[in-house]
């Protein structure tokens, strides 16, 4: 049986995180968006104020996977919400209980900061992660779309350009 340990990540693992984004903007087959930086992530997971955080997956001492996450509010509930950002697991992971270890993890943390949600977005033809989500517990939000307003609208709608 594999054991895995999941621990929260620390600044020199950034050039492992961005790998693992852009691995993970890859299989998404979205890799042109990332635009990200060592410095930029460094900066958002390990400032005064986080923008967020992330935890990394390993077996056997070895990094196979990590979560990034950040918290939201729920006027509606009063109480805050973890968001994960993303989810991602090494090719040669995958099968491992890795995915499932760092979404329990993610749970307690939720539960312990008292969080009422737990929320991520999928692609709608990623078929093998919705099953693994909805295997665990997870419920898709059919009447819920999302929306995002970036490049040149979003100074526009700033009224900066």
């Amino acid at each position: 049986m594999v054991t895995v340990t999941i621990r929260n990540a620390a600044p020199a693992d950034v050039p492992r995180i961005l790998r693992f984004v852009r691995e993970l903007a890859d299989f998404e087959r979205a890799s042109d968006k990332v635009v990200a930086t060592e410095a930029l992530l460094a900066d958002a997971l390990f400032a005064d104020q986080p923008a967020a955080y992330a935890v990394i997956a390993e077996i056997d001492g070895e990094a196979v996977g990590m979560a990034l996450y950040f918290f939201n509010f729920s006027t509606w509930t009063g109480w805050r919400g973890l968001y994960l950002e993303d989810l991602y697991v090494t090719p040669a992971a995958r099968g491992a209980g890795v995915g499932g270890a760092l979404l329990t993890h993610l749970a307690g943390i939720a539960v312990d900061r008292g969080c009422t949600r737990f929320e991520w977005a999928v692609l709608d033809w990623n078929e093998n992660a919705i099953r693994f989500y909805l295997s665990n517990g997870a419920e898709p939000m059919h009447e819920w779309r999302t929306y995002r307003v970036s490049g040149d609208a979003l100074p526009r709608l700033a009224g900066r350009l």
